[in-house]
């Protein structure tokens, strides 16, 4: 053993269930590199399984790292086991959060967020000098736990056998674990909880969650003992019930201020302030209520509560793959969660639980709560397997559960417009630069290429604006200019909660620190847009016509209400709902034309387009600068490539259909001949309308070089293009089979009409037939004409296909109508051996 683990001595506490497995988990240990703990909430895992592990042999002098999801809940472990060993944080136990570090040369036991073992891992890939990591409450399944079980099993496989893994929750399903560790070893330790009275409301919640959560604390609390511990699920909504309750307090209806004290309890609340709400109340005779979001579920005692009030709500991530983007969604907590919440009540004495939702709908909620792999924005996620040399996550590691396909070749897709990644999916040397930052891909990129702005300062600043809750909760003006004069003490109007001021002020500090600027004075917030375009490219917004706004993407944005940057041309938008259609703009700063054209002049896109314009029925050709969707400036062009404005023309004639095209009465007729050899011989061409339009390019783009308008179309000749599908046999075969005019006995020639394929008819006088004994024929004689007879005043009086019947049976009926309004002319009693006439009588004959 070390030297340094000599004469180190746990105090004497009062036994703990968990303590009767600690004997068994050391031999596991001992003879496995992996075991999964399932220890109910109160058995005391958190604490006591570090120190007991302390003098294992196997751990050799190396450390133990254990992770806890929650900043508050690894300070408050490491605390508390220091004080177990009679010594300060930063002694044998120590912990190391993001922005706030106590570990020391003797630190054998170091509590860490998730974070930090990913960056451990990425430093060090076979995790050096530690000997242990510990999953603490893994059954809330954080993106970066999943991250880093994953790393840490492929280090275990493939560079430290020795390396254990132990896996600890409360209301986890053991088994998938225990398959994934390998079929690692199983502890189950029963928690000592005391019993919990649960009352649950008699029907659903109307009206704001916020006024049912105060009025039922207030009833609570006349009722039991003890401090309150109250479950809302976020910090707005923890400030209206904390306002509710100071008015109760005010009107008496609540414990006074001199015995009552109420305290937030959320993530974005400084590390003191934290501390301080869930420590013990140093006044005799003082109650406690605390306000806390999901943050107080586990890991974290809160002394002296013995009674819980549910709202039954969650805040979480929510991922969009269709839109890019990510939103909180408030969502009913599961059983699992809603479990562990009232088992806050039951950890020192018995206590109560209040739920403000029905038993029957209790029984409806999910056993589990969603892993946040499945709906979180995964360009983290992304970033550090590239680094780590993954090219296909879902092969190359082992997931309890696999990052979603479509989220992650989104991010992967994002991180190439970040320039953090390749087009093979490697990481640049920008992108490891990014990673080694520790903030989202879009804040790390944003602040590196500022820094070579000279803005560097002003995109930590922003950086830390934008990973906290909005300074300015209760402005309505999207500016995030505002924002930054608040962060100054320029803010005009609203006035920003000092602490908040003094946080981000603090995140910004130590990010110029991680990143290396040394920006001293104040920079003015003119370059916001352009750094903000820079984290945000796909939400670079563009004014449309009626004032809403297209987005780089292809998304349609809005901005709520009229406001100061409503007329703007472009903006960059840091923060967007994603509801209906339109994306609402929630956090934006204006970015200039020429902004955009310097600092992305590599992104931006020299596209000619040459298209028909329906209106002037004519092809228009412009050339377009484009960045995303967003067309930046657009010229018109009087010369364009000739394939590019015939591809045009033809796709123009397409849209609006044939009729754009010269067609004469001779070129249909052309056209319905060529159709009725077709109908009859199939190696004729086919000449139909359809066909036509889906051969365009095929029989016209010959005859249209130079054209690029309907007026240049009218140059053209339909019976030349017609007459040029056909061979010079099909010609004299068409005018042979097929004839435009046929002549009759009277010597006229009369036309064919084939706009009926089917039914090709003449329409002529009947005097012109006398004669004529059998109907005319064509197509070789297959296809008799119909014939339209016709009256002296060319109206129609009879339609056959059978000339010979027609003479023998209605021509006599037909002639006494017909003789007595045009007495005349010349109705023989014997057509067939009638002289023909195109008169009102035949010629005298000399």
């Amino acid at each position: 053993m070390n030297e340094r683990n000599h004469n180190r001595t746990v105090r004497a506490e009062e036994p703990l269930p968990i303590d009767a497995l600690l004997p068994e988990l050391r031999q596991v240990l001992e003879a496995r590199n992996s075991a999964v703990l399932v220890a109910s909430p109160g058995a005391g895992k958190t604490t006591r399984v570090p120190l007991a592990l302390l003098d294992a042999p196997w751990l050799q002098g190396q450390r133990i790292l254990m992770l806890e999801p929650r900043r508050l809940a690894a300070r408050s472990a490491a605390r508390y086991m220091a004080a177990a060993l009679g010594e300060q944080a930063g002694g044998t136990v120590g912990y190391r959060v993001r922005m706030d570090t106590k570990v020391g040369p003797n630190t054998v036991i170091e509590v860490i967020t998730e974070g930090v073992l990913t960056r451990m891992l990425q430093t060090d890939q076979a995790l050096e000098g530690v000997g242990l990591v510990i999953f603490d409450e893994f059954h809330e399944r954080h993106l970066h736990g999943d991250l880093g079980l994953a790393l840490c099993l492929q280090t275990q496989s493939v560079l430290r056998e020795d390396l254990r893994l132990l896996v600890m929750s409360a209301t986890l399903e053991a088994e998938p674990v225990a398959a994934l560790l390998g079929d690692a070893p199983m502890l189950v330790s029963e928690g000592r909880a005391y019993p919990v009275e649960t009352f649950y409301a008699a029907k659903p919640v109307s009206g704001r969650i916020e006024d049912a959560a105060a009025r039922t604390v207030i009833e609570a609390m006349r009722q039991h003992e003890g401090d309150a511990l109250v479950f809302l699920p976020g910090a707005g909504e923890i400030r209206r019930v904390e306002g509710l309750l100071r008015a109760a307090q005010s009107s008496a209806s609540l414990s006074s201020a001199a015995s009552l004290t109420i305290m937030p309890l959320y993530g974005a609340l400084p590390p003191e302030a934290q501390d301080r709400a869930v420590a013990p109340t140093s006044t005799p005779g003082m109650r406690k209520i605390v306000l806390a979001t999901s943050i107080a579920e586990s890991s974290v005692t809160v002394r002296g509560v013995r009674i819980v009030v549910d709202a039954g709500l969650s805040r979480v991530p929510r991922f969009s793959a269709r839109t890019g983007m990510a939103r909180l969604e408030t969502v009913p907590v599961s059983i699992a969660s809603a479990d562990q919440r009232r088992g806050r009540a039951g950890r020192e004495a018995p206590g109560s639980c209040y739920r403000l939702w029905t038993e029957q709908a209790h029984y409806q909620l999910q056993p589990q709560s969603d892993p946040e792999l499945l709906g979180a924005d995964l360009a983290p996620l992304a970033l550090e397997l590239a680094i780590w040399g993954i090219a296909d996550p879902g092969e190359d590691l082992a997931w309890l559960t696999k990052p979603p396909a479509a989220a992650y070749s989104q991010a992967m897709e994002l991180l190439r417009e970040l320039e953090a990644i390749d087009a093979d999916g490697k990481p640049t040397a920008h992108g490891r630069e990014m990673a080694e930052l520790g903030m989202h891909p879009r804040l790390a990129h944003m602040v590196l290429q500022a820094k070579k702005l000279g803005l560097g300062r002003l995109a930590c600043e922003l950086a830390a604006l934008l990973s906290d809750r909005d300074l300015l909760r209760q402005s309505r003006s999207i500016d995030m200019r505002l924002r930054l004069d608040a962060l100054h003490g320029r803010a005009a109007g609203e006035q920003p909660d000092e602490a908040a001021v003094k946080r981000i002020a603090a995140e910004a500090k130590e990010w110029m620190r991680a990143a290396g600027i040394h920006d001293t004075a104040p920079q003015p917030g003119d370059g916001c847009g352009l750094l903000l375009a820079l984290a945000y490219p796909d939400r670079i917004a563009q004014r449309r016509s009626d004032g809403r706004y297209l987005l780089r993407s292809g998304r349609g944005a809005a901005i709520q209400e009229l406001q100061p940057l409503s007329g703007s041309a472009y903006l960059a938008a840091a923060e967007l709902e994603d509801s209906g259609s339109d994306s609402r703009i929630q956090l934006a700063a204006p970015i200039t034309l020429a902004e955009l054209e310097h600092d992305f002049a590599d992104q931006i896109e020299t596209e000619t387009e040459v298209k028909w314009n329906r209106q002037t029925e004519s092809v228009r050709a412009r050339r377009r600068l484009r960045l995303g969707a967003l067309i930046l400036k657009e010229t018109q062009l009087t010369e364009a490539d000739p394939v590019l404005v015939t591809e045009a023309l033809l796709s123009g004639i397409a849209e609006q259909g044939l009729e754009l095209l010269p067609w004469t009465k001779q070129a249909r007729q052309l056209q319905a001949r060529i159709a009725l050899m077709h109908t009859h011989n199939s190696n004729w061409p086919d000449v139909s309308g359809e066909a036509l339009a889906a051969t365009l390019s095929d029989w016209l783009s010959p005859y249209i070089g130079g054209m690029r308008s309907r007026n240049d179309l009218s140059r053209l000749s339909m019976m030349t293009l017609l007459e040029s599908m056909l061979t010079w046999q099909e010609r004299s075969e068409l005018d042979q089979e097929v004839p435009t005019h046929i002549t009759v006995p009277s010597g006229s020639r009369i036309p064919v009409d084939y706009s009926d394929p089917a039914a090709p008819f003449v329409a002529v006088r009947l005097q012109e037939l006398f004669g004529l004994q059998q109907t005319p024929r064509i197509a070789g004689g297959k296809l008799p004409l119909t014939i339209h007879l016709l009256s002296p005043a060319q109206r129609p009086v009879q339609v056959t296909q059978d000339l010979a019947s027609f003479w023998q049976h209605a021509y006599f009926e037909i002639k006494k109508d017909l003789k007595g309004r045009y007495p005349k002319h010349y109705w023989p009693d014997n057509p067939l051996e009638a002289e023909p006439t195109n008169r009102a009588k035949p010629r005298p004959k000399n």
